[in-house]
């Protein structure tokens, strides 16, 4: 089992990096393989709507959005990390999620995800809301913590003294772990992922 562990900042090797790591380690510890995906600082475009996606399978920016999207077949779970902008994760990870969900969603469907996020003082409630929505969309377990999953500091030897932040990360990797085996136990056993049905209601005036 794999686990892609996007970076959304714009520093590689940042807070958010950190916490990324500390998710990593415990899930290496319960058996389960990562893998980091740094988003890059290249500029990267919004969704444009265009509906291109449904027809050519792909979006027609090929970037970073594209290659999530295609390396997303290849893993059993995600974890997604952003640092905090104005109580809102960074522009570039939701341009990245917006376009990668939307024209990959079924790489990502049914796989469990978390979202971790770290701040200077204030803003990861509200920018976790923001990324779970993506999950949610896409019919993605969510996997949480024993509380909000973010760490504080500017930099990251600040991090390093959020002992909580940090244990919270840890935990966030064991219930990753454990509910991947619990999905491979279920598979094992002939208990699969619904087909579940959609339909579309436009509401008009």
């Amino acid at each position: 089992m794999k686990v892609l562990l996007v970076n959304g900042s714009s520093r590689e090797n940042g807070c958010t990096d950190r916490a990324l790591k500390e998710v990593a380690k415990a899930l290496n510890a319960e058996g389960i393989e990562t893998e980091f995906f740094f988003i890059g600082s290249a500029p990267i475009a919004d969704c444009i709507g265009c509906g291109s996606c449904r027809v050519k399978g792909k979006c027609i920016f090929d970037d970073v959005a594209v290659r999530l999207a295609e390396k997303a077949a290849d893993f059993d779970g995600f974890v997604f990390g952003s640092p905090v902008y104005y109580a809102h994760p960074s522009a570039r990870l939701l341009a990245v999620m917006d376009r990668a969900f939307y024209s990959g969603s079924k790489n990502f469907a049914f796989k469990p995800a978390a979202a971790i996020f770290s701040a200077r003082r204030a803003g990861s409630v509200a920018s976790m809301d923001v990324v779970n929505k993506h999950f949610s969309i896409a019919s993605m377990p969510i996997v949480s913590s024993n509380y909000w999953n973010h760490v504080f500091g500017k930099q990251p030897s600040e991090v390093e003294e959020d002992g909580e932040g940090l244990m919270t990360m840890t935990n966030i990797g064991k219930n990753m772990a454990w509910l991947l085996k619990c999905i491979e136990l279920g598979k094992k056993n002939g208990v699969s992922h619904p087909a579940n049905d959609k339909v579309m209601t436009n509401f008009t005036r």
